[in-house]
Formats: structure tokens, sequence, C-alpha cells
């Protein structure tokens, strides 16, 4: 009986949230609390849900500050000097203007947020994509790929999920899977030069000042407001750009079809070469700050919640002295802070039903039966390839606290470590970025001008060779 209500509990909640019938915290929250009184432990769920806040409170601190700390890093410029440099690094060439794409969208992924990354990744390179009449569903497939393989950083959403869902730590997941996501990362550079030499070959090249021409429809962005990718559409004659810098305006009629209209006094939010929050004289104090809190990461100095809390106390201090200053970075970055962090205490009651009342554990002894007992003690692999269609089709609240902890449990019936099929529920995330449940692809395509249908036929396949890349590599270091 706990067998059927599990699944039904976690059917019912992929349909609502699928459907968008309720958000995903409403649904991660009521859901089980209902299913918890069916299953006459009512009485039980404070406790429950006690337990599982006290387990994920280190993930949701580590959430919120990082997202805090990136976000001040963009508000003051540290990724402006990259921009102006991949720009030059293009000249006119399309190859390197594809390869520059990838590079942009993999630097620019670090602070976690794909809306933020396809804002900035657009905005910067649409102008050139335009000027040259090069594909731009070249621009938006390379951008999502190398978006979903940076996407499983720990403060990126997917490897936090997994963390949560399986209660261990975010570090002990992503350190191992460095090397394979590296190779991942390696693999579309390869596909975006591949890529780009076909474009050279289709189009040949033109020079720097024949490209910086003024254009009509283009995009200007600004840092550090909010997370929606809205923001108000500036209309008029285009201004110019240079290779140092880039200044663009859009068109009224600029807006994709797939992409929510923005109201007539929202703005774009993403780089703006002149916004108030520049900081060009700390820049290199940010660069070391931010160098020194990935490499600390990296080597586990201390618990990941702590580095990006003292980072971005000490971010704050030194580049907003003012306290009005601070709370007005705080407040700009806070919808992104609420929304995460409301997520994963969300998750805590989700969780919490599933293992407290014992579903997951029998649905666990139904898939190992199901499972053929040679592909047992391959359940990392396994996991692996299911990551790939299963966060494709649902969401990654929907997979990686619905299903993940079947698979876990399932796993750990043969031997398998719950840590090795969470770095196989990973592999799957370039795909997952352009998914048609991912918000922030439509975020890239409204700005590209792309139709959803064209990005998917397109970025589909090579999405799914990254993410088969990631998992051999993974197989062979031996992480899965």
């Amino acid at each position: 009986m706990l067998t059927i209500l599990g699944f039904v509990m976690i059917a019912t909640f992929l349909v609502l949230i699928m459907t968008k019938k309720m958000s995903p915290i409403a649904a991660l929250v009521l859901i089980p609390a209902l299913f918890c009184v069916l299953v006459g432990q009512g009485a039980k769920l404070g406790d429950y849900v006690i337990e599982g806040v006290g387990d994920l409170a280190p993930t949701a601190a580590m959430l919120m500050f990082a997202i805090v700390y990136f976000g001040v890093m963009i508000d003051v410029g540290l990724f402006d000097p990259i921009v102006r440099g991949i720009l030059r690094f293009c000249k006119a060439d399309p190859m390197r203007i594809v390869v520059g794409t990838a590079l942009l969208a993999s630097i620019v992924s670090l602070d976690g947020d794909g809306s933020t990354t396809f804002m900035i990744t657009v905005s910067a390179m649409y102008p050139l994509y335009k000027r040259l009449k090069m594909s731009l569903v070249v621009l938006t497939g390379v951008a999502a790929t190398a978006n979903g393989v940076m996407n499983t950083l720990p403060w990126g959403g997917p490897t936090a999920r997994a963390a949560t869902a399986l209660k261990v730590d975010a570090t002990d997941i992503f350190v191992p899977m460095i090397p394979a996501l590296a190779v991942g990362l390696l693999a579309v550079f390869l596909l975006s030069y591949v890529l780009g030499l076909r474009e050279r070959k289709r189009l040949g090249t033109l020079t720097l000042d024949a490209v910086l021409e003024p254009v009509t429809e283009t995009v200007l962005v600004e840092a550090g407001g909010g997370s929606g990718g809205k923001g108000t559409a500036r209309s008029g004659g285009g201004s110019g750009s240079s290779a140092g810098g880039v200044s663009y305006e859009k068109g009224a009629d600029s807006k994709g079809s797939d992409a929510e209209e923005p109201a007539d006094d929202e703005e774009f939010k993403g780089l703006d070469p002149n916004r108030s929050t520049l900081r060009p004289r700390l820049y290199w104090f940010n660069a070391g700050l931010t160098l020194v809190l990935l490499t600390a990461m990296i080597m586990q100095l201390m618990p990941i919640p702590v580095l990006f809390l003292l980072g971005a106390a000490l971010a704050l201090t030194v580049n907003f002295p003012s306290m009005k200053d601070q709370r007005a970075r705080i407040a700009a970055h806070a919808d992104n802070v609420l929304n995460v962090s409301g997520m994963v205490f969300a998750a805590a009651v989700f969780t919490g039903v599933l293992t407290g009342t014992g579903m997951v554990e029998h649905m666990a002894d139904w898939l190992v039966g199901a499972v053929p007992e040679g592909m047992g003690p391959h359940m990392g692999i396994v996991a692996g390839l299911l990551s790939l269609p299963l966060t494709y089709f649902m969401s990654n609240d929907g997979f990686y606290f619905g299903v993940l902890p079947v698979l876990a449990e399932a796993g750990a019936a043969h031997g398998v470590s719950p840590l090795e099929v969470a770095r196989a529920s990973i592999v799957g995330q370039p795909l997952h970025m352009s998914s048609p449940l991912v918000p922030a692809v439509y975020v890239l395509v409204g700005m590209a001008k792309v139709e959803f249908g064209d990005h998917t036929r397109f970025t589909v396949k090579w999405a799914v060779l990254t993410s088969l890349v990631v998992l051999a590599a993974a197989i062979l270091f031996g992480t899965i």
C-alpha cells in the first residue's frame, strides 16, 4: 500500500507542477502533508518537517549567500572585462564568435543563475550574430549547453537538490565530478569550434568595423535587479559600439513568440557599461576574492555555506560601505534568494514525509525487484542514463525530490552508495537546460528572437551528446 501511495504522491506532485496548477514550493509542502495524513501518520508530520529543516539548513544557507555573492560580483563589474575581451577575440570571424559564445556563457554561469547567464550572453553576442547573419540557433544552442554543464555547480541548483534529497554534502557530489564535467565543457568548446567552422564556411568573414556599425535591433541590459529577465524595451536608433564595450538598443518588436512580453516600463537586467554599481578601483580585489573563494571550496578548507557567507559579507562591506547601498544590493537579489531558499525548506516536507512514512523504502524495494539482477551493481550508470529523459520531461524539483531518492534506495540495496547515484544524476543537465520546463530558456530564445521549436530541434542532439560525454568521462575516471 505504501508503495502505491508513494508513486501516486510523486505522480501528483509532478502533474501539478508540470501543468502549473501549483508552484513547486506549494506542491512540495501541501501534497506530502496530504499523503502523510492519508497513510495515517499525520500526527508525526511536524517531526518529519523539523528534522528535514535541520538537515537542509546548510544547503539553504549556501544557496542564499552564493546568489548574493555572485550577484554583487556582476553588479560591481567583475565580468565586464571578460565580456570586452571576448568581443575583441571574436573580431568578425564566425568561428571565434561561436567559441566566444561558449566561453562567455561558461564564465557567467558561475553565478548559478541561468536567466542572468542568458541575458548577459545574448546581450553581448546577439549584435555580432545579427550583423554577420549567423544562425541564431547556434547562439542559443551553444549558450544553453554550456550553461547546462556549468549548472552542476553546487550553488547552481541540481547538485544542491541532489544533496538535499539524499541528505549528503554537496561538496562530496561535485568535487569528484570536476574532471568529468571539465571533459564535458571541453566537448562544448569542441562543438562550438565545429559549428563555428561551419558558419565561417557558409558566411566567410567581415572586417570588425563593418560588424560594429549600428544595428536597429539589439539589446541593452543592466545589472543587479531581480531574476525575471524582464525590462524596458528601449526603442529608437541603435547606438554605436566598440570592441571595448557594448551598448546596444532593442526595437519594440524584438521579443520572440515564446517569450513573455515585458511591460513597457520594465527593464532588462544584465550588463550596462554605465551602471552606478561599478567599482573599477576594486576590480582586482573582487577577482582575487572570487579566486580564493573557489579555491577554498575545491580544497574543502571550510564548508561551502561558511565560505559563501564570509565571501558575501566581505564583498558587500568592501564594495558598498554605505548601509543604504548594502541594503539596495541585497534587495536587488532578494527575489532569487527567497525563491531558492524557500524551495529548499519546502523540500524538507516532501523528503521528510517520503522517508519518514516508509514510502521511499517500499518503492525502492519494488524498484529493486524490477531492475534486472545484473544491472543492480550498475545503478549509478542507470541513474545517469535515466537523468537525460527524466530531467528533460520533468522539472529538476520533480526528478531530484521525487525520483532520485527511489533510485538511491534501489542502488543501496545492491551496494551502490547514494553519493554515486547523486553524481550520476547531474549528468543530464546539459539537456535539461533546453527543456520546455526551464523558465530561463524562454529568456534565451526570446532575447535571441529564436522560435522555441527551432531551438529544440537544433540543440537536443548536441545536448544529449554532451551529457553522454560527461557520463562516459565519469565512468572512465571511476567517479561513477
